[in-house]
């Protein structure tokens, strides 16, 4: 199976890696488009959850901007995506990676997804 997932453990409260990994992402031009809390809102709707699961929507507009002009289609896989989560009294910050993700459309942006990649992951281990 494919490893389309990339993720690392952190001793620190999900809201600090949360902090932490939005202020390392801006660092490199990405940006939160999106943040929703599943747990929080699930119990909005009357239901439990037992971990917080934050999932964030990012963008470097830059690169976008790029991508969507050469290949409108990119937009299905845009933005990246980040998560931070509790399982079983863990923590972890990861990604959705971008190099997965690119090939499901065009290979021709591989390159550019890998540098992103390794950028993304970068902030990751920084906020972990």
């Amino acid at each position: 199976m494919m490893n389309t997932i990339y993720k690392v453990q952190t001793d620190k409260s999900i809201f600090n890696a949360k902090n932490d990994l939005v202020n390392n992402l801006k660092t490199i031009g990405f940006g939160v488009l999106f943040e929703l809390n599943f747990k929080d809102k699930v119990e909005e709707k009357g239901f439990k959850l037992a971990n917080n699961f934050i999932m964030m929507d990012v963008c470097n507009p830059s690169t976008a901007s790029e991508i969507l002009t050469q290949n409108i289609e990119m937009g299905y896989i845009l933005p990246c995506k980040v998560v931070i989560y509790e399982n079983n009294d863990q923590r972890y910050v990861g990604l959705l990676k971008p190099t997965i993700m690119v090939d499901l459309i065009s290979t021709e942006y591989r390159k550019i997804a890998q540098e992103i990649e390794e950028k993304m992951i970068n902030a990751i281990n920084l906020s972990a």
